[in-house]
């Protein structure tokens, strides 16, 4: 963080670091597909590929802890888009359910972005039901086509790192 001193009182300024980690779960609670973003560093990719920094497992674990409080969120509200659903330090998740019951969980760092972050769910939505059309495509199991990964890492940087 960044701390500047002011001549009355000491004011300090968080200066967020813009890295996103988006996951998709399945209804069983296992991750079908994982990529980061970074805005800072302009990197993003998947998870296997790209380098894994200190904070992956991190990421991973506060994604995971906050299904719980998306499965009490969901029932309360019509909406596909949750918004923000749990908060942990200065993470924030946002949450998004098809109708089939994949949930799509959004690890963040930056707040005032909702209407990109909105966005991106809605194009990977469209994504998501377009490969679930395949009919090798089977919900429970890890997504591994690449041009789905590649439309996925363009919307992150069109919606959320741009």
């Amino acid at each position: 963080f960044i701390a500047t001193r002011n001549h009355s009182a000491a004011r300090f300024k968080i200066v967020m670091s813009g890295t996103y980690y988006f996951a998709i779960v399945s209804p069983n609670d296992t991750p079908t597909f994982e990529v980061e973003f970074n805005k800072e560093q302009g990197k993003f990719g998947d998870r296997p590929d790209s380098k894994k920094d200190e904070y992956s497992h991190l990421h991973q674990f506060i994604a995971h802890a906050s299904l719980d409080m998306l499965d009490d969120v969901m029932w309360t509200t019509p909406s596909m888009h949750l918004k923000s659903i749990d908060k942990f330090n200065e993470w924030l998740v946002s949450a998004f359910i098809t109708a089939s019951g994949m949930r799509f969980v959004l690890l963040h760092d930056v707040k005032g972005n909702e209407e990109g972050i909105k966005n991106f769910f809605m194009e990977v939505h469209d994504l998501y039901i377009k490969a679930s059309m395949n009919t090798f495509f089977d919900r429970m199991e890890p997504i591994k086509m690449p041009s789905f990964s590649r439309k996925v890492q363009y919307l992150g940087k069109k919606h959320l790192v741009s």
